[in-house]
């Protein structure tokens, strides 16, 4: 595969992202730096406003990363594939490695029904119904939705954020779990001076993050209700017997409005401290963009090269598939249009046998030289019969199908194709079959398909003079699955090989001998067919695989 045309994508993303996220940054950091050539209550002001925006964007910031990783994420995966907790656990993991903010992560049908968590309370919330919560319906109603700032049953402040997937006919909710103290941190740094103060409202005045001395966290804090602020505002007020200058600034997203806090005695610290604040901020909102943009740019490419190869070994299989139809169809012609000779010369050879009985045949002296001939043409014409009667079933199992199936019939079947080649090559094998052991309902010819696979590979492996073993039996005496055991006396396979002998194309063969294809249309033909298949394998000992058959 061709992975240049990703890097240049992978550079393209990087670029578009870095423009549009670093332009607003640096905007921001030339208004801070001409503010501060204001005057002294100028510069005061000025520096309020500028800190309260700067963490108003921070937040928002914050909020808007964390929904478009969310959507993205729900955009990528299907819901099948995030109903499978253990790649929903990869998927989380990812996350938390961009960002340590996730406390779970969970995946909603559109009856409210919690069908995957991946978190720290999956016995408690695993089996939730969220039908008739209010963010449910939120969410469902506006596709993005993001809470307030809630205990619920774990006793702790969190927030969830919830994104609405429509897919097909179906809709579903991706919803993640924030830890608030997160947020606290970024408001926090608002805080300036021996007095200074920040936190978070929302609409009806309630306590988002902890105040330094306004209040705890879900109190209505004791400084007047900023709740109904528009636009950000600095002004002066009187409070607690002092003049404090208050900065409000509402967020767009979440409804929240935050206000900062300061001691206007303080005089120009605060505002210094507020211009070093800014820069390091600018500095971290830099880093934390370029880090952000190259980690899910990596991640978008790699998943298109997944699906990209995932394409590449079904097309790649779909051939294969079809060529093995076509070739059972050929071998069905051939065995046909065979026989019909055939039955001639059998018939011509049953008449001759008949013309030996005449007295005049019976007393020459090369009769007994006739006869045998006879015998010989008789028991070849037998042997072609066989023959041409198995290429027909062969063809016959080309056709996908589910029948009773004799598991030893059809492996019997496979080693005899194959025994003109191990002969050939003075290969033995060995087989044991055990006898009465249960029919299976699967396809025959997949079925012989995995065998003639694993065969053929242990035939490659073992070389010349090599030994193989066939063996069928029932798994543990459960009877709810038979197996068969194909074990070769060949070199082995490496441990650090052994893990990548079913990925797709992945083989140790010549360029001209090999597809790296065999092994993974068994291993994929094995799982639709409900069994499995293991590889045992010593280096200088021989290699051993057990197809797994389950008896239905």
């Amino acid at each position: 595969m061709d992975t240049r045309h990703f890097q240049v994508l992978r550079v393209k993303i990087v670029a578009v992202t870095l423009f549009f996220s670093l332009v607003p940054l640096f905007a921001l950091g030339i208004t801070i730096y001409h503010e501060f050539s204001a005057s002294y209550r100028s510069k005061i002001a000025a520096a309020a406003r500028s800190l309260a925006q700067n963490r108003r964007n921070s937040l928002e910031l914050f909020f808007r990363e964390r929904i478009s990783q969310l959507t993205t994420v729900a955009r990528t995966d299907t819901l099948g594939q995030l109903r499978d907790e253990n790649y929903l656990t990869k998927v989380f993991n990812v996350m938390q490695a961009q960002s340590k903010s996730y406390i779970d992560l969970g995946v909603i049908d559109q009856d409210g029904n919690h069908v995957a968590y991946v978190g720290p309370y999956h016995e408690k919330l695993k089996s939730v119904n969220y039908a008739e919560a209010d963010w449910f319906h939120a969410v469902m109603a506006a596709g993005v939705y993001v809470s307030d700032v809630f205990l619920g049953f774990r006793k702790s402040p969190h927030l969830i954020l919830a994104v609405t997937v429509v897919e097909g006919n179906t809709t579903w909710i991706l919803r993640a779990t924030i830890n608030s103290e997160i947020i606290e941190e970024v408001v926090k740094e608002a805080q300036v001076g021996r007095q200074g103060d920040a936190f978070l409202i929302n609409k009806n005045n309630i306590l988002q993050t902890a105040s330094r001395f306004s209040g705890s966290i879900l109190d209505r804090p004791s400084t007047p209700d900023f709740s109904a602020a528009v636009g950000t505002r600095v002004e002066e007020i009187e409070y607690a017997g002092q003049e404090f200058l208050f900065a409000t600034t509402p967020l767009t997203y979440p409804k929240w409005v935050l206000v900062i806090k300061e001691d206007t005695r303080e005089e120009l610290t605060p505002l210094l401290h507020a211009r070093y604040m800014a820069a390091l901020i600018l500095a971290g909102g830099v880093l934390l963009v370029v880090v952000a943009s190259i980690l899910t740019s990596r991640s978008m490419t790699n998943e298109l090269m997944r699906v990209e190869r995932e394409k590449a070994s079904a097309d790649e299989l779909l051939m294969h598939s079809g060529k093995m139809a076509a070739l059972g169809k050929m071998a069905a012609g051939v065995a046909h249009e065979i026989n019909n000779p055939l039955q001639v010369i059998s018939e011509k050879a049953g008449w001759m046998s008949d013309l030996l009985k005449s007295e005049e045949i019976a007393a020459s002296e090369n009769f007994e030289e006739f006869q045998d001939c006879i015998k010989k043409i008789e028991r070849q014409v037998e042997r072609c019969r066989s023959i041409t009667h198995r290429m027909l079933r062969f063809g016959r199992r080309m056709e996908p199908t589910q029948d009773m199936v004799d598991v030893n019939l059809v492996l019997s079947e496979t080693v005899s194709f194959l025994e003109n080649e191990a002969h050939h090559r003075d290969i033995t094998i060995n087989v044991e079959y055990e006898n009465d052991i249960p029919r299976v309902t699967t396809d025959a010819s997949q079925l012989q398909q995995v065998f003639l696979n694993i065969i053929d590979n242990a035939i490659d492996a073992v070389g010349d003079f090599g030994i193989i073993n066939v063996r069928t039996g029932v798994s543990n005496g459960s009877g709810r699955e038979l197996f068969v055991e194909i074990a070769d006396n060949g070199p082995g396979i490496p441990k650090e090989t052994l893990k990548k002998i079913f990925d797709p194309f992945f083989t140790t063969k010549s360029t001209n001998s090999g597809t790296g294809l065999g092994l993974s249309i068994s291993h994929s033909i094995m799982q639709k067919l409900g069994g499995r298949i293991t590889v045992e394998s010593e280096t200088g000992q021989g290699t051993t695989f057990t197809l797994y058959v389950p008896v239905l």
